[in-house]
């Protein structure tokens, strides 16, 4: 079996994104590993099972620049949910930023929202 088990997410603080990941948006805190360079191997997941993010650190000009921008502006990441409306209103306590009103489309209901450093996501409730 094939599956994709981690995508690299540059941030500019490992504490600052552990926060946000896992009080904002939920996410359980999978492995915090020191490395020996001063690194740190920090993977967050939003369930028990799935894709995890490794929340890497921006080393230099190149990698600092991209941090909030991996994707040219676009939705770069959807997380799905069983309850929309249940996983809207918390993140919206949490102070998670909406850009928009929900939507409910053909697909399901949606909302973009952006992480601690402006990447886009959908919170995603896909129909049936």
């Amino acid at each position: 079996m094939r599956r994709i088990a981690l995508v690299t997410l540059v941030v500019d603080d490992y504490d600052e994104a552990i926060r946000f990941y896992t009080e904002a948006l939920g996410f359980r805190l999978v492995e915090d590993t020191p490395r020996p360079d001063g690194s740190r191997w920090v993977a967050v997941q939003p369930g028990d099972q799935g894709t995890a993010l490794l929340l890497a650190r921006a080393k230099g000009d190149g990698q600092r620049a991209r941090v909030g921008d991996q994707t040219g502006g676009r939705v770069g990441f959807f997380l799905h949910t069983d309850d929309f409306t249940r996983d809207h209103a918390r993140m919206l306590a949490a102070g998670v930023t909406f850009l928009e009103e929900p939507r409910h489309e053909p697909y399901g209901s949606v909302a973009v929202f952006q992480d601690l450093y402006g990447n886009r996501w959908d919170l995603l409730q896909p129909t049936a």
